[in-house]
């Protein structure tokens, strides 16, 4: 009779997590608190951006311009963060990056200043709302994204669905799916999970360079995890593990600064990331001419 009662209480203990679990999966996945800006110096030039959804949410975002302004061939970095970054921490810290691009950032939806909940669903569906809305504000340019962990995600979706000149994804999952069973085995993630985002799915065959950087000792998105990415990129031109480092620890090492800093140039110089035609769509599709 105890071992009837231990294994029902074993059940009902287990039950109780995965409903624990199932309630509280988009608080997990989406920390809104722990988005807080860093302590960095915010550029003299930087401006705030805002673009209204079709259901109502209000993204806030923040621009920061180029330090030598009037380059006729206009680069736009498109920063998508983790999901603790905060938008305005991202920019300032491409912008350190990239002196001489534009530097766009939004805050998530449900991460303030931003309103609305977060979801992986809506995360994606805002993307393209994004970059038409940049496109639209700054004009004409090559626009490459930046993609950090969960917004590695997003960028790929957004690969999939806008012109961009090339993608840097930086610690990417190939699917929070096969992510959640990496972490969780014991857990019925098939019908558990309600958050979808298919990375490797998103980019498999796009005909745009892609850069990929990850970190040595990734523990929450191990190399494995990886794999499927590197797998599905036709063309990549930048594939490096920064030595020593981990998923979170990875922003302070040079070797990942220079690691992006050369994937940009890379991009920037390879015949699809300089694609006459791309500038041809952006200029057809936005009413740029």
């Amino acid at each position: 009779m105890w071992l009837v009662k231990l294994v029902l209480l074993f059940a009902t203990a287990y039950v109780v997590v995965v409903a624990v679990i199932y309630t509280a999966q988009s608080w997990l996945l989406f920390p809104t608190w722990l988005a807080a800006p860093l302590d960095l110096p915010l550029p003299t030039t930087i401006s705030s951006l805002t673009v209204e959804t079709p259901d109502g949410t209000r993204l806030q975002g923040v621009r920061i311009p180029p330090s030598r302004p009037g380059d006729e061939n206009r680069l736009v970095v498109l920063g998508f963060g983790g999901n603790a970054w905060n938008a305005q921490s991202l920019a300032t810290y491409l912008h350190d990056l990239f002196p001489d691009a534009e530097i766009v950032a939004f805050h998530y939806r449900g991460y303030r200043p931003s309103t609305g909940r977060p979801s992986a669903a809506a995360l994606l569906a805002d993307a393209p709302i994004v970059y038409d809305h940049v496109l639209q504000t700054v004009g004409q340019g090559r626009v490459v994204a930046v993609g950090i962990s969960v917004g590695a995600g997003v960028a790929a979706y957004l690969a999939n669905h806008r012109a961009l000149s090339g993608l840097i994804l930086v610690t990417p999952f190939d699917s929070l799916e096969a992510l959640a069973r990496e972490h969780y085995p014991w857990l019925p993630i098939g019908w558990l999970l309600r958050h979808h985002m298919p990375t490797a799915d998103f980019i498999r065959g796009l005909p745009i360079p892609i850069a990929l950087i990850t970190a040595e000792r990734d523990r929450i998105v191990p190399a494995r995890r990886t794999m499927a990415v590197r797998r599905a990129i036709a063309h990549p031109v930048l594939d490096r593990a920064i030595t020593g480092a981990d998923h979170n620890s990875l922003y302070r090492y040079p070797a990942f600064r220079e690691a992006v800093v050369e994937a940009l140039a890379r991009i920037v110089e390879a015949p699809n990331g300089r694609s006459d035609l791309l500038n041809a769509r952006q200029e057809e599709t936005y009413g740029l001419r």
